[in-house]
């Protein structure tokens, strides 16, 4: 059985793989930021702020833009997280959406505490029905931790991020 596929750990320099993007870009008002933290020896990068649904918003996000191919064998993705109770999405981009509002999204739930959270690529769901239906592991592009689609206050941290195998 192959090993997982980690690529980010938090550790070195984060802040030259990890863009943060806000439904600003399109003329919502939500509000926040992506940081890089270390906190008792622990590094992560913490996503927080208001996400608000007024002027047709409703994100913030943290994303990677891929450097090395996820492998065809992989399963899905894999996050190790913490939060403060409310739900979160990975947005997924791959070499098929080319539109900004193009991705596929699956939805996790955070606590107080880290776990980690596994999903399937067959949990992600297509933005538009022009899309495959699930996506394909070798074509991703880009993962995105996003606050999304309702009015609330945004915090979730995340330490690992990765892909886990069949």
């Amino acid at each position: 059985m192959a090993e997982d596929l980690v690529i980010e750990t938090f550790d070195s320099a984060p802040g030259t793989r990890w863009d943060y993007v806000a439904d600003t870009v399109m003329g919502g008002v939500s509000t926040g930021q992506a940081r890089f933290e270390t906190e008792r020896g622990v590094a992560f990068a913490r996503l927080s702020g208001e996400v608000s649904t007024q002027n047709n918003g409703g994100f913030i996000q943290v994303r990677h833009r891929l450097q090395i191919p996820v492998p065809e064998t992989a399963a899905g993705v894999r996050l190790i997280v913490r939060g403060n109770g409310e739900e979160y999405f990975v947005h997924l981009r791959t070499k098929g959406t080319r539109l900004p509002w193009q991705y596929y999204q699956a939805e996790f739930e955070t606590t107080g505490e880290w776990r980690e959270v596994q999903l399937p690529f067959d949990v992600f769901a297509p933005s538009g029905s022009l899309m495959r239906k699930t996506p394909t592991p070798g074509r991703v592009v880009s993962v995105g931790v996003v606050a999304f689609g309702r009015d609330h206050s945004a915090r979730v941290d995340i330490r690992e991020v990765g892909f886990y195998d069949r």
